[in-house]
């Protein structure tokens, strides 16, 4: 075994995504090399997600195959599963270090130190230390996966506490990044040829930095020269301005897209998973946009079988589905989340109720998504190309989003990172089929 070998397994998010891209860089700078192979590896990072419970039975299951097969590896978790005492407990004796993504700058320290904890503190959450200087970490350059669209965090952490989730306990308290720093990143990305920029934090909205907020960031990043889409996630609801709206509606190289998760249609549910919104104010907003931008695709996410959730208020989300004839929506059903409040709640509803209310949602999901890609028959829309599948269809994502597939010129053709002009032929529920138009400007 090489003790300068690495391997990273990526679980979850895009700031897990993004968070694995500085991983990466720091250890080439410390002089380990990455291999794609975990079964030889010195040292293998888990960058991991506890969103539900499905995500985290993939980490134990991969740490133990990995243990068993590479019984001399370095096994470190981080990520959302780094603080969890549970998680420490259950993985005792397989994982070498347990570390908070905030402490990557000390990675090389902390690997140095694990058989000696009282040599340095790996267990304590330095959050002063945070809110004081920043987010160290996000100031490491990032070796990027992609050669054309780039994840840049603006910030970390949460503040939110919604009743569900365990992100402000895995990551700490909101923490933003310059202003002056993300359009540097953003600058430089540009100069290297990317094609589209993705703006991420937990919350997006509550960015602030100085005199910056969030509408001034997005609109001084889509006014730089050069062709180019900017997208940004995760946006809440409750913090999404009318300014910011303005924003999406006047800046042409900002998509017509917005991904804004509404998790219930019921405000009894939306007051006990503490989303601070009601249901009357999500539909404005939506109203909002719509008006301000007509061709706006909104997509976003739900959760069924919350604790307490009867079927007249899972019947107000469906209502909700009804009435705003989402784009696409990621369902959910509930998971309950260690650490969390809705921990302490009692989980009524049952397995088998909270499949069927997701085949309830589902089913509407197809048909409207199917009806909205319908109108896109016969208009030719531009697309960044991601790659070839194996019949050799080239797929990408339109600026709205939406998934298409389509032939290319000729075999010798390499169209991914390219943005190109498709005519758009069928539609399916997921998904659009279409060919490169006649006149398609192909830009590499």
């Amino acid at each position: 075994m090489n003790k300068n070998t690495y391997h990273l397994v990526t679980l979850g998010c895009q700031m897990n995504k993004a968070d694995s891209e500085r991983l990466a860089s720091y250890l080439d700078q410390a002089g380990y090399i990455e291999t794609k192979q975990p079964e030889t590896a010195h040292l293998v990072i888990f960058v991991t997600c506890g969103i539900r419970q499905s995500a985290e039975d993939r980490v134990y299951g991969r740490v133990n195959q990995l243990r068993k097969k590479n019984p001399q590896a370095l096994i470190v978790i981080t990520g959302c599963l780094a603080y969890r005492p549970d998680v420490k407990r259950r993985l005792k004796g397989q994982v070498d270090l347990f570390m908070n993504i905030n402490y990557l700058p000390r990675l090389v320290e902390l690997l140095a130190a694990k058989n000696n904890p009282d040599k340095v503190d790996v267990g304590k959450f330095y959050e002063a230390e945070r809110q004081e200087n920043g987010e160290e970490y996000l100031k490491i350059p990032a070796r990027y996966e992609s050669t054309y669209r780039a994840y840049v965090p603006i910030g970390n952490g949460c503040n939110n506490f919604c009743s569900y989730c365990v992100v402000p306990y895995a990551r700490g308290r909101e923490v933003y990044r310059p202003a002056s720093e993300i359009l540097d990143e953003v600058k430089k990305l540009l100069k290297m040829g990317y094609k589209e920029i993705n703006l991420i934090a937990q919350n997006v909205n509550s960015y602030h930095s100085l005199d910056y907020d969030f509408p001034r960031l997005l609109k001084e990043v889509a006014d730089f020269p050069g062709t180019f889409w900017v997208r940004f996630s995760s946006s809440h609801p409750k913090d999404l301005s009318l300014d910011l709206i303005k924003v999406i509606a006047t800046s042409e190289k900002v998509v017509n897209h917005l991904h804004l998760a509404v998790q219930s249609g019921d405000d009894e549910i939306l007051k006990a998973m503490n989303r601070k919104y009601t249901v009357a104010h999500f539909k404005d907003l939506i109203s909002r946009l719509r008006a301000a931008r007509p061709e706006i695709a909104i997509t976003t996410d739900v959760i069924v079988g919350f604790p307490g959730e009867s079927e007249a208020q899972f019947n107000n989300t469906l209502k909700l589905f009804t009435e705003l004839n989402f784009d696409l929506a990621y369902i959910s059903r509930y998971s309950p989340r260690p650490g969390t409040a809705s921990w302490k709640m009692v989980d009524s509803v049952s397995s088998l109720e909270k499949k069927r209310r997701e085949n309830i949602l589902n089913a509407h999901l197809i048909a409207t998504s199917l009806a909205a890609n319908q109108e896109k028959v016969g208009k030719e829309l531009i697309v960044l190309v991601d790659g070839q599948n194996k019949s050799g269809l080239y797929y990408g994502k339109s600026a709205d989003y939406r998934t298409v597939f389509f032939e290319a010129l000729s075999k010798k053709t390499n169209l991914i990172g390219s943005f190109v002009s498709v005519l758009i032929k069928e539609a399916r529920p997921f998904g659009l089929n279409g060919v490169l138009s006649e006149d398609s400007k192909v830009s590499v």
